[in-house]
């Protein structure tokens, strides 16, 4: 009875290593640190363009912060965003352009459901908890600040 359950155990541990995949963890850096670099590399060159139109600082940040979301929900309608995330990994989750793509991806997914049931209900699916734990934070921080500069702390 045992040699039997050595040999299944043998057996699971061989279709185990067949089917589990290797990951370069090297290359995936490289990777994330390329795609990563070239959304930050586009968001500068937006900034260095408003800056030339004598745009101010954060007006340019904001407009850079724009537009990596509209070329991230258009990466995503056009389904070429999974592509870039795929071979980028972490590099191309990079804060904002991974948050529009957790909100267009529903959108867009559930679109045939109607306005109401499809997206009004399904867009905050993924990026739903994110909203809910930073303004939740976000405004305990903010009390916790106020308190303390009420007296004298800060």
């Amino acid at each position: 009875m045992s040699k039997i359950s050595e040999t299944q155990q043998q057996q699971y541990n061989e279709y185990v290593s067949s089917v589990t995949p290797t990951h370069n963890t090297l290359l995936n850096m490289c990777k994330a640190f390329l795609v990563g670099g070239i959304i930050c590399l586009i968001g500068q060159c937006v900034i260095h363009y408003c800056r030339s139109l004598d745009l101010s600082k954060d007006i340019a940040g904001s407009w850079a912060s724009l537009t990596l979301i509209f070329l991230s929900a258009l990466l995503t309608g056009l389904n070429l965003f999974p592509a870039i995330a795929k071979f980028g990994g972490a590099g191309a989750l990079v804060p904002i352009t991974g948050f529009a793509n957790s909100i267009s991806a529903p959108a867009i997914e559930f679109q045939k459901e109607g306005q109401v049931f499809g997206i009004g209900c399904k867009i905050f699916t993924i990026a739903g908890p994110v909203i809910l734990y930073g303004l939740a934070t976000s405004s305990g921080l903010g009390l916790i600040y106020y308190i303390l500069t009420k007296i004298g702390v800060v």
